[in-house]
């Protein structure tokens, strides 16, 4: 954790370019990214960013003939550097939702956000009720506060991890909170080292984040349990934030997002990197 920290700190004050070679070297979209949420972004040991997010990042600036700048920032500092003008765009796997888009704008969707709980697998939450099952909320609240009740039996009196300033977070606050202790961290990595630890009983996160946390050596042991949910307070899925007045910016980006939907990009950039396809419906 500690090499991890300071590769990840180095990051922060570096940026990785992806230049191209007929891009007007007047245009530099300046975007930034976790770098602490693999496959979706994170440091390869070398110090460089790589990951799903930023493989599609170039080819969406390639596709838009713009020079790009890539770094790294803490989660908590996104919104306000865009909106302080710091950076032009956040690729992150921020989530669209009502909440956000009361202070920042957002790209059309380039990903379908899905979410699932993380627990060890010798714990008793290893076998909540509706295991695998996808949820919907925007097509059935009803049904999922239903499942939600199943498990609340097994959930009573737990510590939920999410990272804070989520989707999860939001919906563990709005579902889980009666029943169960909601503890927010600052990463992933921490909430997933307090599970190994003890400290909390399941981590709440995107489904294919945790779903590559379980083939981590430092995470054996971890199972995902329990249904998969989507919409509601998840959004209508992942998009680009943008400063609400950059709307040429955001046209840009929606037209590269399409092309990159319509031509299958994004359907192998996601299988390569997430192991699924999170191709949003167009």
């Amino acid at each position: 954790m500690q090499l991890k920290s300071l590769m990840l700190s180095a990051v922060l004050f570096s940026s990785v370019c992806a230049s191209f070679a007929n891009a007007d070297d007047s245009q530099v979209i300046r975007i930034a990214t976790e770098g602490a949420y693999a496959p979706w972004n994170f440091v390869k040991p070398g110090g460089q960013l790589d990951g799903f997010e930023i493989e599609l990042a170039r080819d969406l600036c390639d596709r838009m003939k713009a020079k790009c700048e890539i770094s790294a920032h803490d989660w908590d500092g996104l919104i306000p550097s865009l909106n302080g003008g710091q950076i032009d765009a956040i690729m992150a796997g921020m989530s669209i939702t009502p909440k956000r888009q009361e202070v920042i704008g957002f790209s059309r969707t380039y990903a379908a956000p899905l979410n699932g709980f993380l627990v060890l697998a010798n714990s008793s939450l290893a076998k909540l009720p509706g295991d695998a099952k996808s949820i919907d909320l925007d097509k059935d609240e009803t049904g999922a506060e239903a499942l939600i009740n199943q498990m609340a039996p097994l959930l009573k009196g737990k510590v939920i991890g999410v990272q804070g300033s989520t989707t999860a977070s939001a919906f563990a606050e709005k579902y889980l909170s009666k029943v169960v202790e909601v503890r927010e961290y600052k990463t992933v990595d921490a909430h997933n080292m307090d599970l190994m630890s003890g400290r909390i009983d399941a981590v709440l996160a995107n489904a294919v984040v945790l779903k590559l946390a379980t083939q981590d050596p430092s995470l054996k042991g971890t199972n995902m349990a329990g249904p998969i949910f989507s919409g509601g307070v998840f959004g209508p899925g992942i998009g680009i934030g943008l400063r609400k007045s950059d709307t040429a910016l955001k046209a840009k980006f929606d037209e590269a997002i399409t092309a990159a939907v319509k031509d299958g990009t994004v359907k192998k950039l996601s299988e390569k990197w997430l192991k699924f396809d999170v191709t949003p419906l167009e």
